[in-house]
C-alpha cells in the first residue's frame, strides 16, 4: 500500500485537507486522492500534517503539548447563549449590530462577575466573554460599555414591551413593587437622586426609588426609576395605566405591596375598567375598621382566612389573617423595646436632685423617641420629678392584633376564593427575592459610579435584565435544587453553579509549534448543568 500524506490546499475561502499517495508511473508523479477533511482550521490541519511525516514530538517529552494560556469559557458560553435562546438579543436590536452583543456581554457580566463596567472591561485578559461578544481586540469601557448603555436606554420601552408579550397576559396576576437603592458621593447634575424614606436604614445618604413590575411567577418584564423622594403609592395609578397603554392589558389583577391602594388611588382606579387590585391594609386602615367597627380582634384566625365585606362599599373584601411566627416575633420585639423604655424612665424617675420641667421632658422625649413606645406610657412631672405608668390596656389591646394582617382585594368571590387572594398577595415575595438579588452581591446594583441620570437609570436597567437571564437560568436548575441535600449536606446555590461552570476553561494550546484553542471537557457535574441549561458546548 502506498504511504498517505495530507495536502492543505488554502486558495479556498476555508483550508481544505486532502488524502493523497503519489507514485511514479512511466517516468512522471502520479497522484491519487483518498478523500477531504474540510471544517479545520488551518492550525488543525497542520497537526494532522505533521502526524503524517512522522513528526509528532513523542508524548513524555515536555515539548509536545504546551498550555499557553488559559480564560473563564464555561459560564460566559452558557449564558450568553441562554440569552440568545431567549431571544434577548432580538429584544434588545433585531438588527445584529456590535453594540448589541455589548449590551448581552454586559448583562451576562453581571451575572457572572458583578462589579463596575470598568472592572468587566479588564476581565477581557481572563474571561473568553468579551471574545464571544465579538470583541477580538482590547476593551475600552467608553466604547463597549457607556455609549452601548445609551442605547439600550433608548430602546428600554421596546423592550420592556416585548417582555410583557412574552410574559404578560389578559386576566393575569401582575406584581408591584417599590424599593429603594442609596448612593454615595456628590450627584449635583442629578435630578432623580434625593433623600427621601431609605429602606435599607440609610438616613444620610441620597436615594433613587426604583419600582418593579413582575408576572405571577416573578420574572421582571419592566423597571422605572422614580426620584428619591417619590413615594409609593404615588406610582400606582400610573403603573397601571402603563400596563393598559404600553402593554396593551386590558383585564389585570394588579397585587401591590401594603397600604398603596390609597383611598386616592382607589378612587381613580375603580374608574378603569378591567382592573383588579390586591393589597394589604396597613395598620393604620386595620385600626380604623376597628373603629367602624367593620371587624373585631376575635376574627383572626390562625388556622383559616376569615372574609369580611365592607359595609360601606359591598365590592371591598376584607381578608383576615394571622400568622403564629409574626406574633411571637412581634410580642417579642416589643417586649424587649417596653423593657428599654421602662430601664430609661426609671433612671430618670429615679434622680434625687429635682430638675426643671422642661429639662426633664426633653429626657422623657429622647427615651420615648428612641424606642417609640409612647403611646403605652402614661407621664407627668411634679415638683421636679418624673411620674409615670404603662398603659395595660392599650398593651393588651396591641398584644391582640400581633402577627394579623388584612387583604385587601375587589376581586369578586366566584372569580377568586379568599384563600387564592392571600396566595396572590403572598406571590409579592418573588419581588422581594428579586430586589435582595439586585442590591446584594449577586448582581450589585450598587454601589452606582455613573452620575448623570441617563446612565443611572440604564445601569439600572442593565441590572434587571441581568436578573431577568438568572431567573430563566433558575427556572431551569429546578431539578437541580429540588435534588440537593440539607443543611451540612446542602451543595448547590447559584452562586456554586456560576463557579463551576467558570471551571471549564478555554486554553491556548501549542503542540509541535502549532497553536490552537481548546475547550476543557466538563466534568459529570458540569454537564448536568448544561444539560439542564439545555446548551452545548
Amino acid at each position: 500500500m502506498r504511504p498517505v500524506h495530507l495536502e492543505i490546499q488554502t486558495h479556498r475561502a476555508n483550508p481544505v485537507g486532502v488524502l493523497r499517495s503519489s507514485f511514479r508511473h512511466e517516468g512522471s508523479i502520479k497522484h491519487e486522492n483518498h478523500g477531504r477533511l474540510t471544517g479545520l482550521s488551518l492550525d488543525q490541519l497542520k497537526l494532522i500534517q505533521a502526524a503524517f511525516r512522522g513528526e509528532v514530538i513523542p508524548k513524555d517529552s515536555p515539548q509536545a503539548f504546551q498550555t499557553m494560556g488559559s480564560k473563564e469559557y464555561g459560564a460566559s458560553y452558557a449564558l450568553l447563549h441562554l440569552a440568545q435562546q431567549l431571544e434577548l438579543d432580538r429584544m434588545i436590536y433585531s438588527r445584529r449590530e456590535p453594540w448589541v452583543k455589548d449590551c448581552l456581554a454586559m448583562i451576562v457580566g453581571r451575572v457572572v462577575y458583578a462589579g463596575s463596567k470598568l472592572a468587566l472591561s479588564n476581565q477581557a485578559k481572563n474571561t473568553a466573554l468579551w471574545q464571544l461578544c465579538g470583541v477580538n481586540g482590547g476593551v475600552d469601557v467608553e466604547e463597549h460599555c457607556y455609549l452601548p448603555m445609551d442605547r439600550l436606554l433608548a430602546r428600554q420601552k421596546a423592550i420592556q414591551q416585548s417582555l410583557a408579550k412574552k410574559h404578560l397576559h389578559n386576566g393575569q396576576l401582575v406584581l408591584y413593587d417599590i424599593t429603594s437603592s442609596y448612593l454615595e458621593g456628590a450627584y449635583t447634575e442629578s435630578q432623580i437622586v434625593l433623600f427621601g424614606y431609605n429602606r435599607d436604614g440609610k438616613k444620610a445618604h441620597e436615594q433613587i426609588v426604583l419600582g418593579l413590575l413582575c408576572n405571577a411567577q416573578g420574572c421582571p418584564v419592566g423597571v422605572e426609576v422614580f426620584a428619591g423622594n417619590t413615594q409609593d403609592a404615588s406610582t400606582v395609578v400610573a403603573k397601571i395605566q402603563e400596563l393598559r397603554r404600553d402593554y396593551g392589558l386590558e383585564s389585570v389583577t394588579f397585587v401591590g405591596d401594603r397600604g398603596m391602594i390609597t383611598q386616592a388611588n382607589a378612587r381613580e382606579l375603580e374608574k378603569i375598567e378591567g382592573l383588579h387590585t390586591i393589597s394589604a391594609l396597613t395598620h393604620r386602615q386595620i385600626v380604623e375598621l376597628l373603629e367602624r367597627q367593620v371587624i373585631q380582634a376575635e376574627l383572626f384566625d390562625e388556622k383559616q382566612t376569615i372574609e369580611v365585606i365592607d359595609p360601606e362599599r359591598v365590592s371591598r373584601r376584607y381578608c383576615l389573617c394571622r400568622n403564629p411566627q409574626t406574633a411571637a416575633r412581634e410580642t417579642s420585639t416589643r417586649q424587649r423595646l417596653l423593657d428599654l423604655t421602662q430601664a430609661g424612665l426609671a433612671k430618670i424617675a429615679a434622680r434625687k436632685k429635682k430638675a426643671a420641667a422642661d429639662r426633664l421632658g426633653a429626657q422623657v422625649g429622647k427615651v420615648l423617641a428612641r424606642y417609640k413606645m409612647g403611646k403605652f406610657v402614661d407621664w407627668q412631672i411634679q415638683e421636679g420629678r418624673l411620674q409615670w405608668h404603662w398603659k395595660q390596656e392599650a398593651i393588651a389591646q396591641e398584644k391582640l392584633f400581633d402577627g394579623c394582617y388584612i387583604i385587601i382585594t375587589d376581586v369578586p368571590a366566584q372569580q377568586m376564593k379568599s384563600e387564592e387572594v392571600v396566595a396572590s398577595y403572598k406571590h409579592l415575595s418573588s419581588v422581594e427575592q428579586a430586589f435582595r438579588t439586585l442590591k446584594t452581591v449577586a448582581l450589585e446594583i450598587r454601589p452606582i459610579y455613573h452620575k448623570k441620570d441617563p446612565r443611572i437609570i440604564s445601569h439600572v436597567f442593565v441590572c434587571v435584565l441581568a436578573y431577568y437571564l438568572q431567573w430563566h437560568m433558575l427556572q431551569r436548575l429546578q431539578p437541580l435544587f429540588e435534588q440537593d441535600g440539607q443543611g451540612k449536606r446542602r451543595q448547590w446555590t447559584v452562586e456554586n453553579v456560576i463557579e463551576r461552570l467558570k471551571g471549564i476553561r478555554r486554553q491556548r494550546v501549542r503542540a509541535n509549534g502549532v497553536e490552537f484553542d481548546q475547550v476543557t471537557q466538563p466534568d459529570e457535574e458540569q454537564q448536568k448543568i448544561l444539560d439542564l441549561l439545555k446548551i452545548k458546548l
